[in-house]
Protein backbone atom coordinates (compact mmCIF):
# COMPACT_ATOMS: atom_id res chain seq x y z
CA UNK A 1 0.00 0.00 0.00
CA UNK A 2 1.27 3.47 -0.91
CA UNK A 3 1.92 5.63 2.14
CA UNK A 4 2.06 9.39 2.60
CA UNK A 5 5.86 9.07 2.50
CA UNK A 6 5.48 8.16 -1.21
CA UNK A 7 2.63 10.44 -2.22
CA UNK A 8 2.13 14.10 -3.04
CA UNK A 9 -0.85 16.23 -4.04
CA UNK A 10 -0.52 18.54 -7.03
CA UNK A 11 -3.40 21.00 -6.85
CA UNK A 12 -4.42 23.90 -9.05
CA UNK A 13 -6.33 26.92 -7.79
CA UNK A 14 -8.17 27.33 -11.07
CA UNK A 15 -8.87 31.04 -11.27
CA UNK A 16 -8.31 33.52 -14.08
CA UNK A 17 -5.72 36.31 -13.96
CA UNK A 18 -8.58 38.83 -13.83
CA UNK A 19 -9.86 37.21 -10.61
CA UNK A 20 -6.70 37.62 -8.55
CA UNK A 21 -6.80 40.38 -5.90
CA UNK A 22 -3.65 41.94 -7.38
CA UNK A 23 -5.43 42.37 -10.73
CA UNK A 24 -8.73 43.56 -9.32
CA UNK A 25 -6.99 46.45 -7.57
CA UNK A 26 -5.01 47.52 -10.65
CA UNK A 27 -5.57 50.68 -12.70
CA UNK A 28 -5.43 48.92 -16.08
CA UNK A 29 -6.95 45.77 -17.51
CA UNK A 30 -6.07 43.05 -19.99
CA UNK A 31 -7.70 42.85 -23.41
CA UNK A 32 -8.56 39.18 -22.77
CA UNK A 33 -10.63 38.59 -19.62
CA UNK A 34 -9.82 34.85 -19.71
CA UNK A 35 -6.04 35.05 -19.31
CA UNK A 36 -4.92 31.77 -17.74
CA UNK A 37 -7.65 29.54 -19.17
CA UNK A 38 -5.33 28.23 -21.88
CA UNK A 39 -3.07 26.63 -19.26
CA UNK A 40 -5.68 23.90 -18.80
CA UNK A 41 -4.48 22.10 -21.94
CA UNK A 42 -0.84 22.24 -20.83
CA UNK A 43 -1.73 20.93 -17.37
CA UNK A 44 -3.91 18.12 -18.67
CA UNK A 45 -1.28 16.95 -21.17
CA UNK A 46 1.64 17.30 -18.75
CA UNK A 47 -0.13 15.48 -15.93
CA UNK A 48 -1.02 12.69 -18.32
CA UNK A 49 2.57 12.48 -19.53
CA UNK A 50 3.77 11.93 -15.97
CA UNK A 51 0.97 9.56 -14.96
CA UNK A 52 -0.17 12.09 -12.35
CA UNK A 53 -3.67 12.81 -11.07
CA UNK A 54 -4.34 16.31 -9.74
CA UNK A 55 -7.02 18.25 -7.91
CA UNK A 56 -8.38 21.38 -9.57
CA UNK A 57 -10.05 23.75 -7.10
CA UNK A 58 -12.18 25.59 -9.64
CA UNK A 59 -13.84 28.98 -9.33
CA UNK A 60 -17.30 27.93 -10.46
CA UNK A 61 -18.01 31.14 -12.37
CA UNK A 62 -15.15 30.00 -14.66
CA UNK A 63 -16.85 26.61 -15.06
CA UNK A 64 -20.10 28.41 -15.81
CA UNK A 65 -18.51 30.41 -18.64
CA UNK A 66 -16.11 27.70 -19.86
CA UNK A 67 -17.78 24.37 -19.04
CA UNK A 68 -15.96 22.36 -21.71
CA UNK A 69 -12.58 23.22 -20.17
CA UNK A 70 -13.62 21.93 -16.75
CA UNK A 71 -15.39 18.87 -18.19
CA UNK A 72 -12.19 17.94 -20.03
CA UNK A 73 -10.22 18.04 -16.77
CA UNK A 74 -12.78 15.83 -15.03
CA UNK A 75 -12.94 13.45 -18.00
CA UNK A 76 -9.15 13.05 -17.79
CA UNK A 77 -9.62 11.66 -14.28
CA UNK A 78 -8.70 14.71 -12.23
CA UNK A 79 -10.58 15.69 -9.10
CA UNK A 80 -12.67 18.86 -9.29
CA UNK A 81 -13.01 20.83 -6.05
CA UNK A 82 -14.42 24.26 -5.27
CA UNK A 83 -12.55 27.55 -5.07
CA UNK A 84 -15.83 29.44 -4.40
CA UNK A 85 -18.10 30.87 -7.09
CA UNK A 86 -16.70 34.38 -7.47
CA UNK A 87 -13.23 34.20 -5.84
CA UNK A 88 -14.10 36.93 -3.36
CA UNK A 89 -12.42 36.80 0.04
CA UNK A 90 -14.76 35.01 2.43
CA UNK A 91 -13.93 37.41 5.26
CA UNK A 92 -15.36 40.23 3.13
CA UNK A 93 -18.76 38.49 2.99
CA UNK A 94 -21.48 38.13 5.58
CA UNK A 95 -22.49 34.64 6.72
CA UNK A 96 -25.34 34.38 4.22
CA UNK A 97 -23.11 35.37 1.30
CA UNK A 98 -20.44 32.87 2.37
CA UNK A 99 -23.03 30.13 2.55
CA UNK A 100 -24.29 30.96 -0.94
CA UNK A 101 -20.73 31.02 -2.33
CA UNK A 102 -19.95 27.49 -1.17
CA UNK A 103 -23.37 26.05 -1.96
CA UNK A 104 -23.62 27.60 -5.43
CA UNK A 105 -20.10 26.58 -6.32
CA UNK A 106 -20.51 22.94 -5.37
CA UNK A 107 -23.88 22.62 -7.11
CA UNK A 108 -22.64 24.26 -10.31
CA UNK A 109 -19.44 22.21 -10.49
CA UNK A 110 -21.36 18.99 -9.95
CA UNK A 111 -23.82 20.00 -12.67
CA UNK A 112 -21.01 20.80 -15.14
CA UNK A 113 -18.93 17.67 -14.48
CA UNK A 114 -21.58 15.14 -13.44
CA UNK A 115 -19.38 14.19 -10.48
CA UNK A 116 -19.51 14.79 -6.77
CA UNK A 117 -17.41 17.60 -5.29
CA UNK A 118 -15.83 16.78 -1.92
CA UNK A 119 -13.08 19.39 -1.53
CA UNK A 120 -12.87 23.12 -0.99
CA UNK A 121 -10.12 25.74 -0.92
CA UNK A 122 -10.78 29.35 0.03
CA UNK A 123 -9.27 32.25 -1.92
CA UNK A 124 -6.09 33.46 -0.18
CA UNK A 125 -6.50 30.73 2.47
CA UNK A 126 -9.04 33.05 4.08
CA UNK A 127 -11.32 31.02 6.38
CA UNK A 128 -13.32 33.16 8.82
CA UNK A 129 -15.29 31.61 11.68
CA UNK A 130 -18.38 29.82 10.47
CA UNK A 131 -16.84 28.68 7.17
CA UNK A 132 -16.40 25.06 8.23
CA UNK A 133 -20.02 24.81 9.35
CA UNK A 134 -21.13 26.19 5.97
CA UNK A 135 -18.91 23.70 4.11
CA UNK A 136 -20.24 20.71 6.02
CA UNK A 137 -23.82 21.86 5.56
CA UNK A 138 -23.22 22.19 1.81
CA UNK A 139 -21.94 18.60 1.63
CA UNK A 140 -18.17 18.99 1.42
CA UNK A 141 -15.99 16.30 3.00
CA UNK A 142 -12.69 18.15 3.37
CA UNK A 143 -11.15 21.61 3.29
CA UNK A 144 -7.65 22.56 2.09
CA UNK A 145 -7.57 26.24 3.06
CA UNK A 146 -4.98 26.26 5.83
CA UNK A 147 -1.44 27.48 5.10
CA UNK A 148 0.41 26.69 8.35
CA UNK A 149 3.18 29.17 7.60
CA UNK A 150 4.74 32.14 9.30
CA UNK A 151 2.80 35.40 9.14
CA UNK A 152 3.16 37.06 5.73
CA UNK A 153 1.99 40.68 6.21
CA UNK A 154 -0.85 41.57 3.86
CA UNK A 155 -1.22 37.97 2.71
CA UNK A 156 -1.85 35.12 5.14
CA UNK A 157 -0.30 32.83 7.75
CA UNK A 158 0.65 33.00 11.39
CA UNK A 159 -2.56 31.42 12.69
CA UNK A 160 -2.19 27.64 12.56
CA UNK A 161 0.55 25.10 13.15
CA UNK A 162 -1.03 21.88 11.83
CA UNK A 163 1.18 20.27 9.19
CA UNK A 164 -0.77 17.15 8.30
CA UNK A 165 -4.33 15.95 7.73
CA UNK A 166 -6.52 16.46 10.79
CA UNK A 167 -10.15 17.04 11.76
CA UNK A 168 -11.21 20.61 10.95
CA UNK A 169 -12.09 20.94 14.64
CA UNK A 170 -8.34 21.24 15.27
CA UNK A 171 -8.56 24.57 13.46
CA UNK A 172 -11.96 25.69 14.72
CA UNK A 173 -13.52 23.91 17.75
CA UNK A 174 -16.96 24.61 16.29
CA UNK A 175 -16.21 22.76 13.04
CA UNK A 176 -18.42 19.71 12.39
CA UNK A 177 -16.79 16.33 13.07
CA UNK A 178 -17.48 15.22 9.49
CA UNK A 179 -15.08 17.76 7.94
CA UNK A 180 -11.35 17.07 7.47
CA UNK A 181 -8.59 19.66 6.99
CA UNK A 182 -5.72 19.03 4.55
CA UNK A 183 -3.13 21.83 4.95
CA UNK A 184 -0.90 22.98 2.10
CA UNK A 185 2.80 22.16 2.26
CA UNK A 186 5.17 24.44 4.18
CA UNK A 187 8.97 24.20 4.29
CA UNK A 188 10.08 22.80 7.66
CA UNK A 189 12.06 25.36 9.63
CA UNK A 190 11.69 28.14 7.04
CA UNK A 191 7.94 28.31 7.54
CA UNK A 192 6.98 29.39 4.01
CA UNK A 193 4.80 27.51 1.50
CA UNK A 194 6.56 25.25 -1.00
CA UNK A 195 4.63 26.56 -3.98
CA UNK A 196 2.62 29.56 -5.15
CA UNK A 197 4.77 32.69 -5.13
CA UNK A 198 7.49 30.91 -3.16
CA UNK A 199 8.21 28.41 -5.91
CA UNK A 200 8.76 31.29 -8.32
CA UNK A 201 10.86 33.29 -5.85
CA UNK A 202 13.06 30.49 -4.49
CA UNK A 203 13.21 28.04 -7.38
CA UNK A 204 12.36 24.42 -8.05
CA UNK A 205 15.09 22.97 -5.83
CA UNK A 206 13.50 24.72 -2.84
CA UNK A 207 10.20 22.97 -3.56
CA UNK A 208 11.76 19.56 -4.21
CA UNK A 209 13.80 19.77 -1.01
CA UNK A 210 10.70 20.65 1.00
CA UNK A 211 8.81 17.73 -0.52
CA UNK A 212 11.57 15.32 0.53
CA UNK A 213 11.72 16.72 4.05
CA UNK A 214 7.96 16.39 4.51
CA UNK A 215 7.98 12.87 3.07
CA UNK A 216 10.59 11.83 5.66
CA UNK A 217 8.11 12.98 8.30
CA UNK A 218 5.37 10.85 6.74
CA UNK A 219 3.52 13.87 5.37
CA UNK A 220 2.17 13.95 1.81
CA UNK A 221 3.15 17.41 0.45
CA UNK A 222 0.16 19.39 -0.83
CA UNK A 223 1.37 21.71 -3.61
CA UNK A 224 -0.56 24.39 -5.46
CA UNK A 225 -0.17 26.50 -8.58
CA UNK A 226 -2.41 28.87 -10.54
CA UNK A 227 -3.12 28.57 -14.28
CA UNK A 228 -2.27 32.22 -14.90
CA UNK A 229 1.26 31.56 -13.57
CA UNK A 230 1.82 29.19 -16.51
CA UNK A 231 1.05 31.63 -19.33
CA UNK A 232 2.71 34.77 -20.68
CA UNK A 233 0.93 37.51 -18.77
CA UNK A 234 -0.04 40.81 -20.37
CA UNK A 235 1.39 43.97 -18.83
CA UNK A 236 -1.38 45.56 -16.78
CA UNK A 237 -0.87 48.93 -15.11
CA UNK A 238 -0.96 48.61 -11.35
CA UNK A 239 -0.34 44.87 -11.06
CA UNK A 240 2.68 44.43 -8.74
CA UNK A 241 5.91 43.34 -10.41
CA UNK A 242 6.18 40.32 -8.09
CA UNK A 243 3.17 38.79 -9.84
CA UNK A 244 5.17 38.57 -13.09
CA UNK A 245 8.30 36.96 -11.61
CA UNK A 246 9.09 33.70 -13.44
CA UNK A 247 5.61 33.23 -14.89
CA UNK A 248 5.07 31.64 -18.29
CA UNK A 249 7.76 29.35 -19.68
CA UNK A 250 9.79 29.14 -16.46
CA UNK A 251 6.78 27.96 -14.50
CA UNK A 252 5.83 25.41 -17.14
CA UNK A 253 9.32 23.92 -16.90
CA UNK A 254 9.07 24.03 -13.10
CA UNK A 255 5.85 22.01 -13.19
CA UNK A 256 7.51 19.44 -15.44
CA UNK A 257 10.40 19.06 -13.00
CA UNK A 258 8.11 18.73 -9.99
CA UNK A 259 5.97 16.08 -11.66
CA UNK A 260 9.13 14.15 -12.59
CA UNK A 261 10.01 13.83 -8.88
CA UNK A 262 9.84 10.31 -7.36
CA UNK A 263 6.37 10.73 -5.86
CA UNK A 264 2.98 9.29 -6.71
CA UNK A 265 0.80 12.32 -7.41
CA UNK A 266 -2.72 11.58 -6.20
CA UNK A 267 -5.84 13.74 -5.80
CA UNK A 268 -6.36 15.54 -2.52
CA UNK A 269 -9.50 13.58 -1.74
CA UNK A 270 -7.50 10.33 -1.75
CA UNK A 271 -5.18 11.60 0.99
CA UNK A 272 -8.09 13.10 2.91
CA UNK A 273 -10.14 9.90 2.68
CA UNK A 274 -7.30 7.60 3.75
CA UNK A 275 -6.36 9.77 6.70
CA UNK A 276 -9.90 10.14 7.98
CA UNK A 277 -10.59 6.41 7.60
CA UNK A 278 -7.39 5.58 9.49
CA UNK A 279 -8.64 7.79 12.32
CA UNK A 280 -11.95 5.95 12.36
CA UNK A 281 -13.99 8.77 10.86
CA UNK A 282 -16.16 9.15 7.76
CA UNK A 283 -14.21 9.54 4.54
CA UNK A 284 -14.97 12.28 1.99
CA UNK A 285 -17.23 10.95 -0.75
CA UNK A 286 -15.11 9.62 -3.61
CA UNK A 287 -17.95 8.75 -5.94
CA UNK A 288 -19.64 10.63 -8.76
CA UNK A 289 -23.14 11.83 -9.37
CA UNK A 290 -23.63 10.32 -12.82
CA UNK A 291 -20.43 8.44 -13.69
CA UNK A 292 -19.12 5.41 -11.76
CA UNK A 293 -15.53 6.33 -12.65
CA UNK A 294 -14.79 8.60 -10.50
CA UNK A 295 17.13 25.41 1.91
CA UNK A 296 15.84 27.75 -0.75
CA UNK A 297 16.90 27.71 -4.41
CA UNK A 298 18.94 30.36 -6.18
CA UNK A 299 19.21 32.02 -9.56
CA UNK A 300 21.19 28.97 -10.68
CA UNK A 301 17.79 27.29 -10.70
CA UNK A 302 16.51 29.63 -13.42
CA UNK A 303 16.54 27.03 -16.20
CA UNK A 304 13.82 24.98 -15.35
CA UNK A 305 1.49 34.47 -5.46
CA UNK A 306 0.33 36.65 -5.08
CA UNK A 307 -2.61 35.87 -2.82
CA UNK A 308 -4.36 32.80 -4.14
Amino acid sequence: MTTDADRAVFSVDFELFSQTPAYRGAAGEADDPAVGLGAADFLRETLDGHGATATFFVVSSVAERHPDTVRALAAAGHEIGSHTHSHRLLSALDSGERRREVEQSRALLERVTGRSVAGFRAPAFDVPRGTFEALAAAGYGYDSSVAPCRRIPGWYGGEHDVRRLCPASRIDPDAPASLAELPVAVMPGVGLPLTGTWLRFFGVRYTLLGMRLLARRGIAPVLYVHPWELVDLPAVEGVPKRVYVRTGGWMRRAVERILAAPFEFVPARAVAADGVEAAGGTSPDSGSTTDPDPGPGTEADADPEDRS
